[in-house]
This record gives structure tokens, C-alpha cells and sequence, in this order.
């Protein structure tokens, strides 16, 4: 049974819907949930009374303690839906990197015409080398071929163009890295591409990264209420609507990132998992789910096996 710790001051809607997801998670999931934050206000809550779930007071903050916890090996993973950038520092120096990898990233999975695609790194860092991209793709590759069961995953670079010419110096120079490796490596992709399905693994620098993960949403808000507005505006429209709900829900939870829970940090010495600002109780519960399933299908050890760094590459 995996112990998972649970900032439970971080996010938009926490306490309340982080604790709740916990709650759910510790009764549904083989899991063991420990809170992280003040006791006696969670608590107030009206958390169940489950044995699979525990409240740690925080001695400074709740995203401090709780990497402190996955320090000691009394937790097996860490779920945080708070500032990005505080876990990521958090992360990175309380447990420190892999063997062979020399930056994180946070990899998140975006829904795409032929199923999930990974991209990384959308926001961990903004000032990578070319190195750093091959590990991600590296990381990427181990992610989705033990988690999500794709075999020979294939890695695009994300790029403005097609041709292997195109872009900067970086991006060209990445572009050999990866070509020379042993990845399935399919050549540079652009941001159409991604919820084409072109590839399995999206690698990118993270300043990159994470302006197109923020457009996407902004994209997929402004044509839900784009969507929404239109099919209000007459009654032939909103009768329609009403016989095209099952589908309208069937494709609102395959574009939902509740759904996927959080994004891993892949790259740092234990699991971690990053949850949108916006987490919702359910967000939560598959965040709690992805960092188990983590840590028993042991990514980091296959990650570390599969860290050798290619010849000629920049430090």
C-alpha cells in the first residue's frame, strides 16, 4: 500500500476539495493518505474517520513538511495542487535529482485525437540546454511506456516547423540529440501537432512548454462558452443540445485534466505530483491514483537504467 502526502492548504479550493479528494481516494484506493496542514482546521472539515487517512501538522508550510516526509521515506509519493514554482524549488532541493539527470520537469498529458500525449517540460524550468531536452524525452518515454502502457512510445520535438533546419541553434541542436539516441524519435513537430496525436511524447523548453499548455486552456474555455452561448440562443438550438448530451459529456470528460489527476515532476529522487491551481475533489482523488500507480510500476528506478548520456552531448 503506497503512503501518499497531501499539501492540503494548496490550490484554489483547498482545504475543503483537497481534503475531500483525499477522503475519497483513501477509501477507494489502495492508499494510504497523510494531510499535510494545520490540524485542528482540517479537522473542522468533517473528514471521515477511515484508517487510510491521517492529518500531519504542518511545523512551516504544508508544501515544506510534506517534502520533508517523502525525505524520510515515511511517505512513498507527494501530491500538491499549490504555487508551482514553490513545489518544484521544494522538490528539487529536498530530494534532489535522479542519477544521470541533470533538471525536472513537469510533464502533463494532454488529451489529443488519438488519445493522450505527454508533453514536457511545461513550466519546471525556462532555461534548458539541449541535454535537458533528451532527458525529458528520455523521462517522457519511460513515463508513458510503464504507466500508460505504450510500447516504443515515439518522441516529436516541438518546433516551427517540420524540417529538421528549422527553429534556433537550441532547437537544432536538440534535434541531433535526439536523432542520434535511441528514442523513438520522429523528427520536430508544431503546436497543431500535439492534439493531433502526431507523437506520444511532446519535449520542449519549459517557457515554451508552458505558454502553450495556458493557451490550450484558454482555447478549450473560450469554445465551452463559445459552445454553451450558441446552443442557448433558440429553442431548435437548446432541443438539440438536449439529445446531444450524452456526447457533450462524453467529450467533456475526455478534454477534462481532472481526469488525469496531476502532473509528475519526473526527474527528482521520489514521486511527486503537481496539481492544477483549480483541483477539484475528483482532480485530486486521480492525482492520489497517478502517484501510486508511480510509484508501483517503479518509474524512477527504470528512468535511472535508462539515464546514459549521449555522446557529444552539452553539459
Amino acid at each position: 500500500m503506497a503512503r501518499i502526502a497531501v499539501d492540503a492548504m494548496g490550490g484554489d479550493r483547498a482545504p475543503g476539495a483537497i481534503v475531500d479528494g483525499a477522503v475519497q481516494a483513501a477509501r477507494l484506493l489502495p492508499v494510504e493518505v497523510i494531510l499535510v496542514g494545520p490540524e485542528e482546521r482540517l479537522k473542522k472539515i468533517g473528514m471521515s474517520e477511515s484508517p487510510a487517512l491521517t492529518v500531519r501538522k504542518k511545523r512551516d508550510s504544508s508544501i515544506t513538511q510534506m517534502v520533508e516526509l517523502a525525505k524520510k521515506r515515511e511517505v512513498d509519493a507527494v501530491v500538491s495542487a499549490g504555487n508551482t514554482g514553490a513545489v518544484v524549488v521544494a522538490a528539487s532541493l529536498g530530494l534532489g535529482l535522479l542519477s544521470g539527470i541533470e533538471r525536472p520537469g513537469i510533464a502533463i498529458l494532454i488529451p489529443s485525437l488519438k488519445g493522450p500525449v505527454l508533453v514536457i517540460d511545461v513550466g519546471a524550468n525556462v532555461d534548458s540546454k539541449p541535454l535537458h531536452l533528451y532527458q525529458y524525452a528520455l523521462m517522457g518515454s519511460v513515463y508513458m511506456r510503464e504507466v500508460l502502457g505504450k510500447q516504443n512510445p515515439s518522441v516529436g520535438l516541438l518546433n516551427v516547423g517540420e524540417e529538421e533546419s528549422k527553429g534556433t541553434d537550441f532547437t537544432r541542436e536538440s534535434f541531433k540529440l535526439l536523432e542520434e539516441s535511441k528514442l523513438n524519435f520522429t523528427g520536430n513537430i508544431e503546436g497543431r501537432d500535439i492534439f493531433l496525436g502526431t507523437c506520444d511524447v511532446t519535449v520542449c523548453e519549459g517557457f515554451v512548454g508552458n505558454v502553450a499548455l495556458k493557451v490550450s486552456e484558454g482555447v478549450a474555455f473560450a469554445l465551452k462558452e463559445l459552445l454553451v452561448k450558441e446552443l442557448r440562443r433558440t429553442f431548435l438550438n437548446r432541443l438539440g443540445a438536449s439529445l446531444l448530451l450524452p456526447a457533450f459529456n462524453r467529450l467533456k470528460r475526455q478534454m477534462d485534466y481532472a481526469e488525469y489527476g496531476g502532473a509528475p515532476l519526473l526527474g527528482v529522487d521520489g514521486a511527486c505530483f503537481i496539481c492544477h491551481g483549480a483541483s477539484s475533489a475528483k482532480a485530486i482523488r486521480n492525482a492520489i491514483r497517478s502517484a501510486a500507480t508511480f510509484v508501483s510500476h517503479e518509474v524512477n528506478r527504470r528512468i535511472v537504467s535508462a539515464a546514459v548520456q549521449p555522446e557529444g552531448a552539452s553539459a
